[in-house]
């Protein structure tokens, strides 16, 4: 034989001896699969060393506002995060939710209400509730007054509580509740008027008998007898109820929206918070950005003809302009002869109402338009700041007093029925309280009497103070703008901006006192309310809205405004005109979830009109409900699309131990909306490098990364779904070796150089093992 052929065959004899050796395994190559293994660097740049290990990368979490693109397992539960969303208030819509769908980031809750003629005095609601991919858990609690009659996907938690199972995207709870209420706990007191004609004999004071003091009894579940008032019952024939409100809470991986409606299974109607059981006929009328339902059942015999109620509600959303305008007004009329009621119309939610049928309109206690007003008074909705003890007063006088003005100005009445009216609060029953202190106090309803008089008194002098350029519809509309509760002081403070130091004393005097201002004469109207003023009109302009952020620039009309992604901007055009007969200063307002977050002001001619732009930047995700001027809408944040890996390449695809690999990663956005792609290149040792691009809707980049690996073996590398493989190739150690021993031991026999060389290479192979412990 040779002397190298000897050689070569002397160093595999004694390398499968070695290999033999227990605790002395020698690492060839490295990959998925191949066992233990050595370090991998990933390289310059990245800072990163990570150990090759034959499983798979680490579990990867999907962080809001940038997802990433690497596959892996669902976020753990480490990173829920938990919601509470309160009580819930339906959504106006009567039609049925679809199913939640692969991708949609909103629970969808759908209440069907039953009338249950059967059982009078309770109805039935069938809830459900459709749970989007990034709910991992919800929760729901009933009223503590709800029987609960059956479940689909909700287990019983305690209490009147329910969990989620999570087996089905929808869950489903079914609950009886009592539909008999005769007291409340919503925002306002209810609205009462006389029934009964003045008398011929009633002094100059005041019409009419004293007002019948509220009920105040306990809830009624029982069906109505004439000893009972209620202000909301069933009568097995026919219903009128509050929709139920229930508890969600839930946790999320990402940001979701909730999207509430409500509907009446059988002959009825509802606008979201109250519904009516019992055959019905919708009568409807669209006035500008605000749009009328009323409900006629065939139960009642109307005093007023729909139109004329219509009629009467479409000139106040005109004429008040005081914001706060609703996407859809919902009332029934009740009948007035069956039930005996506690008030003759209640407003409640956002912007339903019920009216007794047989409510005049050609009356200062127009309770058709009282309960439209409490529609418009936004800070005191379940979204508004509220008032405190002292000015809870202003809830009922405003509504009291615009109700008579509209209808004067209606010319439904004659002034002296006004006067008529606003001279009740000097009557002694009433002028010996003081408003901002409810304790002194001697009728529980000042606030509706004495009220109207003195908020009437302010709006005439501060007409007077600005010489007709400041009216208290003013006033009313800068409390609906407030983002903090409504004060003594603030409300003072407002009047003295709007019309001067001597206009808050005014208002201090009659307010902070027991002093009572006098119902003025006609000649004294004429010369507050005559005068010119300056009516101001705010809606969406017709020019395109933008969307701007790092990755798109775009505008175009309201009705394609697309999804926004947390830290782009949108931005409104605002007209501005002055409908007015003389100069008058606007602000332009851009509310968010009922804050204002921007804001234009300035001064307009009579019959004048501009544009100004008002813009909001998001900073998280969800569905913001958004007000421009007198106009409502809604926009949906989302979380920045993830993008996808299409395509994975490494270059070279073969090397030898410790040289550079440099993988490039294509990513496209095929989503709607631009994308944060955060792809990460895993090798059999995990993470080894993350790299975050941004794309636009529609638009591809390609990312890349430098890998070393410094042992020989087949590594799997991989971004997203794709993979590709890199070879380290050993370099040629034996051949090298053999050559170095056949030169190193010249003159020697075989038998002595293939002893001595494999002495070499178990003695080398030994201590490479040791040293790597």
């Amino acid at each position: 034989m040779t002397r190298r052929f000897a050689v070569v065959l002397t160093l595999a004899v004694t390398l499968l001896c070695v290999l033999s050796l227990p605790g002395h395994a020698v690492a060839l190559g490295a990959g998925f699969g191949s066992g233990s293994g050595s370090g991998v660097d990933s390289g310059p740049g990245s800072g990163l060393s990570t150990g090759v290990s034959s499983s798979p990368g680490p579990s990867l979490s999907t962080d809001v506002g940038t997802e990433s693109v690497a596959s892996g397992p669902q976020p753990t539960a480490d990173a829920w995060s938990s919601i509470s969303s309160g009580p819930v208030a339906s959504a106006t819509s009567s039609t049925a939710s679809p199913a939640s769908t692969d991708g949609d980031d909103t629970i969808r809750q759908t209440a069907v209400l039953r009338h249950l003629p059967d059982r009078p005095g309770e109805f039935e609601t069938e809830l459900s509730v459709d749970v989007p991919d990034p709910v991992t858990d919800l929760e729901l609690t009933v009223d503590s007054t709800a029987e609960v009659v059956s479940t689909d996907g909700f287990d019983h938690a305690g209490g009147e509580t329910y969990e989620w199972t999570g087996s089905a995207d929808q869950a489903r709870i079914t609950f009886r509740m009592p539909a008999n209420r005769t007291q409340l706990d919503h925002y306002h007191r209810p609205q009462q008027f006389t029934r009964a004609s003045p008398s011929p004999s009633t002094s100059a004071l005041g019409p009419g008998p004293e007002p019948e003091l509220e009920p105040t009894t306990a809830t009624k579940t029982t069906t109505p007898t004439s000893e009972d008032e209620y202000y909301f019952t069933d009568t097995g024939s026919w219903g009128v109820v509050t929709v139920p409100t229930v508890q969600l809470d839930w946790w999320q991986t990402s940001s979701v929206s909730v999207e509430r409606t409500a509907e009446v299974d059988g002959p009825g109607a509802t606008g979201g918070d109250i519904a009516y059981f019992g055959p019905v006929t919708e009568h409807t009328r669209s006035a500008g950005s605000e749009s009328f339902r009323l409900a006629v059942p065939d139960a009642v015999e109307l005093r007023e003809s729909p139109e004329d109620i219509l009629d009467s509600f479409e000139n106040a959303s005109r004429s008040l302009r005081i914001g706060g305008k609703n996407d859809e007004v919902f009332v029934v009329a009740v009948p007035s002869d069956d039930v005996s009621w506690g008030a003759s119309g209640i407003q409640y939610g956002d912007s339903d109402a019920w009216v007794v049928a047989d409510a005049p309109l050609d009356t200062p206690r127009n309770v058709w338009l009282h309960e439209y007003v409490h529609t418009r008074q936004d800070f005191m909705k379940s979204s508004g700041t509220g008032t405190t003890a002292e000015t809870q007063w202003l809830v009922e006088a405003q509504a009291e007093y615009f109700a008579a003005l509209t209808t004067l100005e209606q010319e439904r009445i004659e002034f002296s029925d006004f006067r008529r009216s606003l001279r009740e609060g000097q009557r002694a029953l009433y002028t010996r309280g003081t408003l901002s202190d409810r304790s002194t106090w001697h009728h529980e309803q000042t606030d509706y009497v004495k009220g109207p008089l003195v908020f009437g008194a302010i709006d005439r002098q501060l007409r007077l103070e600005t010489e007709g350029e400041r009216t208290g519809r003013d006033v009313v509309r800068k409390l609906n703008l407030r983002e903090e509760p409504v004060t003594q002081d603030a409300f003072l403070s407002l009047l003295e901006r709007e019309g001067g130091p001597d206009l808050r004393a005014f208002a201090e005097r009659y307010t902070q006192t027991a002093q009572t201002p006098d119902a003025w004469s006609v000649s004294d109207h004429s010369a507050a309310f005559d005068q010119p003023t300056a009516l101001i009109d705010y809606a969406l302009a017709d020019e395109p809205i933008r969307v701007s952020g790092p990755t798109r620039d775009a505008s175009g009309a309201v009705d394609t405004v697309p999804t926004l992604v947390p830290g782009e901007t949108v931005t409104f055009p605002v007209a501005v005109e002055n409908v007015g007969e003389r100069s008058g200063t606007y602000g332009a307002t851009l509310r968010i979830d009922g804050t204002i977050v921007d804001e234009r002001s300035g001064t307009l001619e009579a019959g004048d009109r501009r544009v100004e732009t008002v813009s909001w930047t998001p900073d998280s995700p969800g569905r913001y409900d958004v007000r421009v001027g007198d106009q409502r809408g809604s926009l949906e944040v989302k979380a920045p699309a993830s993008g996808t890996v299409t395509d994975l390449a490494v270059e070279p695809e073969t090397v030898r131990p410790g040289e550079n690999v440099t993988a490039t990663a294509t990513v496209t956005n095929d989503e709607d909306r631009p994308a944060n792609a955060t792809v990460r290149f895993r090798t059999p040792a995990g993470i080894a490098d993350e790299v975050t691009v941004s794309l636009a809707s529609d638009e591809t980049a390609t990312v890349e990364t430098t890998l070393r690996f410094d042992d020989p073996g087949r590594y799997e590398v991989a971004a997203g779904e794709r993979t590709v493989v890199v070879s380290v190739e050993a370099d040629s150690v034996l051949s090298a070796v053999v050559d170095e021993a056949a030169e190193a031991l010249p003159g020697f026999g075989v038998p002595v150089t293939l002893a001595g060389l494999g002495a070499v290479v178990a003695l080398a192979v030994v201590r490479r093992r040791t040293e790597r412990r």
